[in-house]
């Protein structure tokens, strides 16, 4: 029996004509209502005809989380009168509830993609629903993409709504063609926000740790907001790893705990989303922002924390890690306290820091792993996805990263097209490095134990299985726990989905029958080939990407020689990845299934002060044999100096006093005339034209030492400007000496921005005019008798009418022997005392 009452009291009710229309008119529109107002579970129901009289179509519903999903499914049969699989049905991974009479067809948006790859007409489906197009979440934006294909290519006539809690509708009206936006009125009553920031400070999150502190003080804001409000609690934490620390530390408290997330038992999911007759605390990721609507609540504790992916293109490392919450996320978490009644939010940070957090959360798209996406693209049809409608182009660092991958597990060509092997992996609803495990996997080992080791790769074991892929695959065996119930079940899918071991990777290392043991080494090596890493000593490993990596103490994992990671994560600014999950494997393993990894060549470099010249055989970064060369090749060994002259500068060769003069000198020519007056300043330019002024002595060099018998100023005679008869000049243009008054030669300093004279005051008696060179007034530094600087000048007229007053009151006191004239224009130049010129 229809629930009518309850079907009226929703508040989407009264945009529905205005919705109903748009699609008559143009196949398309976009829907902004509030959380709870029934877009996700009235809507559907009107569009399939099963309430309000409209004509009968068959609806599909994308939800981002299969949580999402099974509740918008029980919610509407309840609406209906009804259980799951009569109208209205239900499909995530792993789980398929519907019935020959279902119009209303609920699936995750991965459900949708996989349809769509093997159905491109979605045939019998007349409408599709993306719920929560607000998060962007990458799977989505790929669905909405290829739906937009199919509307303007196969199918004009399907109809397409985007549905969003958020009024932020814009971009999504522009992507559908100018589509329709229509908004739906809540009901949002007043909700105020308490502050509650920890008394000391905490560590901010990294990768996926977050401080404990941090959560023990988010359990201490739940406890006192139980204390000073009324109704059930709802708290948004990052992950179920936190959400299990906070309900341990809420032991007594006067409420029933329950744990909200995506891998909660469907009654614990029930149990939330049903009302009770008594007070509750419910701890839950982001899917209760605006994906689930828990009734009864009226206080919101937000310790201001998300999970979103990220991935190190670099180094091959992905991963959920943990961020601070936008500010719409924040609207959102705070509005679920007022859906029924007036309500309060307790933020646990600062209120200054609001206006600091990030206003939207990011796109997927930008942040994420898009192998899986290129892959889908490439099977679309367009593999570089330059023709889908995105909202956000895909990052192309990222896009060249995943077309990398999807060529080294061999899904496309070489111009990016699938192979039949990456059709097929675009089907199997995994990761293509997982994809690629499956069915090489199977090939080597049988498709069930295959199947069961990769379903532990794609959704992480609890920590309490431990670090060791192994032990974890014998615990999920035996273990009674939701995990291994959800890796049962995710087996058998996998083992229907990979066929009969025969038809798997033709290109799979065969092997003798293995060990759990070597089974799960080979699966996680295939999977994550550049994570395969060779032990350093200590707990310390290498991995293939050039990686370093690091096993916890006490880990049976430490003393391995070689390690097939599966999960790593590494801080911002830390030098190697934590292991978390890995395997105990041996280099035939690692050599078996990294092949593409493999090579050996020659190797000359400069390493440790002088060239090392050596014949080695790597797997990736790891050298795996290595022996001296003996004769390196004369162009290896040249680069080698090159990159030893670059690292450790030009000083390696050698520098007579006079050299370095004469690259004063040639600088100093550059600077103030040009043409072809080489530039010698800088160590970089001048290795870029080695060839120039190095040979032939750098090529008969052959280590450290030779380099060191090149004399380098009569290297640098060769980039003088020879053919233009310039050359010949050096001397006239910059001298290395310039003749003064008392008949002294002195050396020119060509080192600064200005030629530097250094001569003793007495020396220059009767000179007017500053000496130059090339044009260019040197700097005139006037010495003392006994050699210290006097003054410092550039224009010797003036100094001699001003300045000489001075010097000479102070120093013919200190220096009576030499004399101080009273007009030096007149005087006679000299370098000696006065007895020695009255001599």
């Amino acid at each position: 029996m229809i629930r009518q009452a309850d079907l009226d009291a929703l508040p989407v009710r009264e945009a529905l004509p205005a919705l109903v229309s748009a699609l008559d008119a143009d196949g398309t529109a976009v829907l902004c209502a509030p959380p709870g107002t029934g877009k996700t579970t009235l809507v559907p129901l009107v569009l399939a005809g099963l309430v309000g009289g409209g004509p009968r179509r068959r609806v599909v519903v994308a939800e981002p989380r299969r949580i999402a999903a099974r509740a918008a499914a029980r919610r509407m049969a309840w609406l209906l009168g009804e259980r799951p699989g009569g109208s209205v049905g239900f499909t995530v991974r792993g789980e398929r509830v519907v019935g020959p009479g279902t119009v209303v067809e609920v699936v995750t948006t991965g459900v949708l993609l996989q349809r769509l790859q093997r159905d491109q007409e979605l045939a019998g489906t007349d409408v599709v629903v993306l719920d929560e197009c607000h998060e962007r979440h990458l799977d989505a934006d790929t669905v909405a993409a290829f739906l937009l294909d199919v509307r303007a290519t196969l199918r004009p006539e399907l109809r397409l709504v985007a549905a969003s809690a958020t009024t932020d509708a814009a971009g999504w009206a522009r992507l559908l063609g100018d589509a329709p936006v229509v908004e739906a009125a809540g009901i949002a009553y007043p909700v105020e926000t308490v502050w509650a920031p920890p008394a000391r400070p905490v560590r901010p999150p990294h990768g996926m740790r977050v401080d404990p502190a941090q959560l023990a003080h988010v359990a201490s804001v739940v406890r006192r907001a139980l204390a000073e409000r009324s109704g059930d609690v709802l708290c948004f934490l990052p992950g179920v790893g936190e959400i299990a620390r906070v309900a341990g530390q809420l032991g007594g408290v006067d409420a029933e705990v329950l744990q909200v997330h995506g891998r909660a038992p469907a009654a614990v999911q029930d149990a939330a989303l049903t009302a009770a007759d008594h007070r509750r605390v419910i701890l839950s990721t982001s899917v209760a922002e605006s994906s689930l609507t828990v009734p009864g609540v009226r206080v919101v504790v937000d310790s201001g924390l998300a999970r979103e992916p990220r991935v190190d293109h670099a180094r091959g490392l992905g991963a959920l890690t943990t961020v601070r919450a936008s500010r719409a996320s924040g609207r959102q978490r705070a509005g679920r306290a007022g859906r029924e009644a007036p309500g309060v939010v307790y933020r646990c940070w600062e209120r200054a820091e609001d206006s600091r957090l990030p206003p939207f959360p990011s796109p997927e798209i930008r942040i994420a792993d898009l192998a899986q996406f290129a892959l889908q693209a490439a099977c679309w049809g367009d593999p570089d996805a330059s023709g889908l409608a995105l909202l956000d182009p895909p990052p192309a660092g990222a896009m060249a990263a995943a077309r990398e991958v999807l060529l080294a597990v061999g899904a496309v060509d070489d111009s990016g097209r699938p192979a039949a092997r990456g059709l097929r992996m675009a089907r199997l609803g995994l990761h293509p490095r997982l994809a690629r495990a499956l069915l090489d996997g199977a090939a080597a080992l049988g498709t069930r134990r295959a199947a069961e080791l990769v379903a532990l790769l794609s959704e992480e074991p609890p920590r309490e299985y431990g670090d060791d892929l192994a032990a974890a695959w014998r615990a999920a065996r035996r273990g009674g726990d939701g995990y291994a119930a959800r890796w049962r079940a995710e087996c058998r899918r996998l083992e229907r989905a990979a066929g009969a071991p025969d038809a798997a990777g033709k290109d799979a290392p065969v092997r003798a029958v293995l060990s759990d043991d070597g089974a799960a080494g080979l699966v996680a090596a295939l999977a994550f080939p550049e994570r395969v890493a060779a032990a350093k000593g200590g707990g310390a490993f290498l991995m293939a990407s050039g990686t370093g990596a690091e096993v916890g103490d006490g880990s049976v994992l430490r003393g391995a020689p070689w390690l097939a990671v599966a999960v790593a994560d590494r801080a911002a600014h830390a030098t190697s990845a934590r292991v978390r999950l890995a395997a105990v494997i041996d280099e035939e393993t690692a050599r078996a299934a990294c092949g593409h990894l493999l090579g050996a060549g020659d190797e000359v470099r400069w390493e440790a002060g002088d060239v090392v010249a050596r014949s080695v055989e790597r797997l990736g970064a790891i050298e795996l044999t290595v022996r001296p060369l003996r004769a390196p090749g004369p162009d290896l060994v040249r680069a080698a100096l090159l990159d030893g002259l670059a690292a450790e500068g030009l000083g390696l060769l050698r520098w007579s006093e006079d050299a370095r003069a004469l690259r004063a000198r040639l600088g100093f020519l550059h600077r103030a005339l040009g043409g072809g007056w080489p530039d010698v300043a800088d160590d970089a330019v001048l290795l870029e034209r080695a060839d120039d002024w190095l040979e032939p002595e750098l090529s008969r060099a052959r280590r450290r030492a030779d380099l060191g018998r090149i004399d380098a100023g009569q290297a640098l005679k060769r980039l003088l400007p020879w053919a233009t008869g310039e050359a010949g000049r050096l001397d006239e243009l910059a001298p290395e000496r310039l003749p003064v008054p008392s008949g002294s030669r002195i050396r020119v300093d060509y080192s600064g921005e200005q030629p530097v004279l250094a001569v003793k005051l007495q020396e220059l008696f009767g000179l007017a005019e500053t000496p130059r060179v090339a044009g260019v007034p040197v700097l005139v530094h006037l010495l003392s008798p006994a050699g210290r600087p006097a003054a410092v000048t550039a224009d010797l007229a003036s100094f001699w009418q001003g300045g000489y007053r001075a010097v000479r009151a102070e120093l013919r006191g200190r220096y009576p022997k030499h004399p101080w004239p009273e007009d030096p224009a007149t005087a006679e130049p000299t370098r000696h005392t006065n007895a020695r010129l009255r001599r």
